[in-house]
């Protein structure tokens, strides 16, 4: 494991590791123990798309673990101006000793593994959030007591989280079920991943048919940030949601996570909102503390 570039990046040995690594951090982290596993290193954090969760949680990650987070905006960097991804690399793999980059396309991270000597960690891209399904995979973990054979349900946008969702959950081990409209499933290669996994995935257009039984139920916006086409999409995703109807057809003990922000009374009803809100905010206090793990994995001494 050199980078975290995408869920599939990663094996179910990976995950787990990754996951009894965090679930230590946390442990340790409320008991008030130290961890100076990245003393004196520094984490680049490049920005393209804004953020509140992760960009608190790396620069909080990497100060707890003795370490550095220095916050660069895309548009205060060369980057921003046409500087070549391949210089950037290279010059910042001199100065640093990893980079987070939270942006639009996924090529500009893959570039960063390519042309860099540095380990890269994908913060989200369109294709991908694979920082954020690790938290939920955690949180899942933390409260079902395993991951192996529960059925997971994405009721949304077939992008980055239904994505990172799928290759997670199925290299997890568990059943996963996506509804999504017609026209914004996921993309092929993540279908030809799913068929991997014989019998594991389930892709459907009707979120009763994708929630029925589940274990766990996600969701996410129906517009994410540089869409424009907002008024159009909230027609086409009005069904596609996680509300009291949903849950009827979910297991009995069935819990719910969303990624945040959250636009209550569209994706996600305020009621079931309010009933699963400490799932929700353990989830995103995960993203600290299986980031914490995933940096330590790959800028910690080997």
């Amino acid at each position: 494991m050199k980078h975290l570039l995408k869920m599939s990046d990663l094996s179910k040995d990976d995950i787990l590791e990754i996951l009894e690594l965090a679930e230590k951090l946390k442990a340790d982290n409320k008991n008030k123990v130290e961890h100076h596993l990245l003393k004196d290193k520094t984490l680049g954090m490049i920005f393209a798309k804004s953020s509140t969760r992760t960009r608190v949680s790396f620069e909080v990650g990497m100060s707890q673990l003795g370490g550095k987070g220095l916050f660069l905006s895309s548009n205060d960097l060369q980057l921003g101006r046409g500087e070549p991804i391949s210089d950037t690399a290279k010059v910042l793999s001199r100065y640093l000793d990893g980079i987070m980059i939270r942006t639009f396309a996924q090529q500009d991270v893959e570039d960063l593994a390519k042309y860099g000597n540095i380990p890269i960690i994908n913060g989200l891209t369109d294709y991908a959030h694979p920082c954020q399904v690790l938290a939920d995979l955690m949180t899942v973990k933390e409260y079902k007591k395993k991951l192996d054979g529960l059925k997971m349900c994405f009721i949304g946008d077939g992008f980055n989280m239904a994505n990172s969702l799928i290759v997670g959950g199925l290299t997890a081990g568990m059943y996963v079920a996506v509804a999504s409209p017609a026209g914004h499933e996921v993309q092929a290669d993540i279908k030809a991943f799913g068929d991997k996994y014989p019998g594991k995935l389930m892709l459907t257009n009707c979120p009763k048919e994708a929630a029925k039984d589940a274990d766990v139920l996600i969701t996410d916006v129906w517009y994410s940030m540089g869409q424009s086409d907002i008024e159009e999409r909230k027609l086409i995703f009005k069904d596609y949601k996680i509300d009291c109807e949903t849950m009827k057809l979910a297991a009995k003990d069935a819990m719910v996570l969303h990624c945040l922000p959250a636009h209550k009374d569209e994706e996600i009803s305020s009621e079931i909102f309010a009933a699963h809100e400490h799932y929700i905010l353990d989830e995103a206090e995960n993203r600290l503390h299986a980031q914490k793990a995933v940096m330590v994995k790959l800028m910690g001494d080997k």
